[in-house]
């Protein structure tokens, strides 16, 4: 019988390691290490924000900007190539001023160039003068006819339409490069294509 007394004693001796343990302090210090690596991620999320920036300062990055410029390049004037004998060069060119007028384009917006004979308007206008014929160029409110010989003289406007209507090759070599930067928006280029794209340097 004392020995089952013992019992409940041991049971109560027990009971008191586990207290001990719960009392024991030494273990709500390990899970607090536990929220110090936890709060370590929260450090790591800014690290991939700097990450984001390495990856700028790398070539292959700078050679994502790089098709970046090109398509500001893009916004070089588009060219439509309208195929045309020398004879028919200028009647082309005509057509296509109709149709862009047509379709809305301002008159002030274009601007016709040809490496022959010059147009029939600007040939009449040269006529009482260039100082009123470039007159009417820098008032930008009609179509100007100018020769191609004198593009470097026109302003840019938002179409030029060239007409490869005959005159020395060299002309045109010269005046197409230009016609195309002198193009806001469009060139129309109406003449022979394997003269044209030969200048050019490229198909069209």
């Amino acid at each position: 019988m004392p020995l089952t007394p013992e019992e409940p004693q041991i049971h109560e001796s027990a009971q008191g390691p586990r207290v001990t343990p719960a009392a024991g302090r030494t273990q709500t210090p390990r899970p607090v290490p536990g929220p110090r690596p936890a709060a370590v991620p929260r450090p790591g999320r800014p690290g991939p924000r700097p990450a984001p920036p390495a990856q700028r300062g790398p070539a292959g990055h700078g050679t994502s900007a790089t098709p970046t410029a090109p398509s500001v390049s893009v916004a070089v004037p588009q060219i439509q190539l309208i195929p045309a004998s020398a004879e028919g060069a200028l009647d082309a060119a005509e057509e296509a001023v109709d149709l862009l007028l047509d379709t809305g384009r301002a008159p002030g917006d274009i601007l016709v160039l040809t490496t022959g004979d010059p147009h029939p308007w600007a040939a009449h206008e040269l006529s009482f003068g260039e100082a009123a014929y470039w007159a009417q160029h820098d008032a930008g409110d009609d179509v100007f006819y100018a020769d191609a010989s004198q593009v470097q003289r026109a302003a840019g406007r938002a179409v030029v339409v060239f007409a490869v209507n005959g005159g020395p090759a060299d002309v045109t070599a010269g005046a197409l490069p230009v016609a195309l930067k002198r193009a806001g928006a469009l060139l129309i280029v109406c003449g022979d294509p394997q003269q044209i794209n030969s200048v050019l340097g490229a198909g069209v």
